[in-house]
């Protein structure tokens, strides 16, 4: 399994992620395609994946200091930065908006893939990586070589601190939802640290 994909729009979105975030957020990024990749090849699911490859490199943008918004939840600045990088390349208005939507709903509640696949690939994902949520269903070697070339690089408390700094700043944004729902200590106990 390779944890890239080689179109245009999907080297834009590494090359973006790669200069704004972090080596633990950047690796995040990553990892939530790779886990949302093979659980759709794992459930026989059909999806964009060039869409849902530059929705999970971008899903986070929202969280470093250059995009990070005094008004809107990072989740929707980086919809945003999903929107404005897509006009770039050309995509068309219902495709950047798809994009947005990708990365605005992996905060939300839970998305079925019967309603909107991607978006629940980036929610399978994310999930799996920030607190190991359905981990233990990916094949153990699948995992292991997956941190082996995307480290967790202290993921785990850089992450924390992010959605915390958020929570404190935007107290009705879903992250403060996240964190008052006892985000902290999920994180912590994710067995991909261990």
């Amino acid at each position: 399994m390779t944890w890239t994909l080689d179109t245009q729009s999907a080297r834009a979105a590494l090359e973006i992620a790669s200069e704004y975030a972090d080596t633990a957020l950047l690796n995040h990024s990553v990892r939530s395609y790779a886990f949302g990749k093979r659980y759709a090849a794992d459930h026989g699911l059909d999806y964009d994946e060039e869409l849902f490859y530059v929705a999970a490199l971008l899903h986070d943008l929202g969280l470093t200091a250059p995009f990070d918004s005094h008004t809107l939840p990072f989740e929707e600045a980086g919809g945003h930065v999903a929107r404005v990088l897509t006009a770039g390349l050309g995509w068309p208005a219902d495709r950047r908006t798809r994009a947005e939507e990708i990365i605005v709903l992996h905060m939300r509640d839970d998305v079925g893939a019967d309603e909107d696949v991607e978006s629940h690939l980036l929610q399978v994902g994310t999930s799996a990586d920030v607190s190991g949520l359905r981990v233990a269903e990916f094949d153990p070697s699948f995992r292991a070589r997956l941190l082996g070339a995307h480290p967790r690089a202290g993921f785990g408390p850089v992450f924390t601190a992010l959605v915390e700094d958020q929570a404190r700043r935007k107290p009705d944004c879903a992250a403060a939802a996240y964190v008052a729902g006892g985000a902290a200590a999920r994180i912590a106990a994710n067995p991909l640290d261990a």
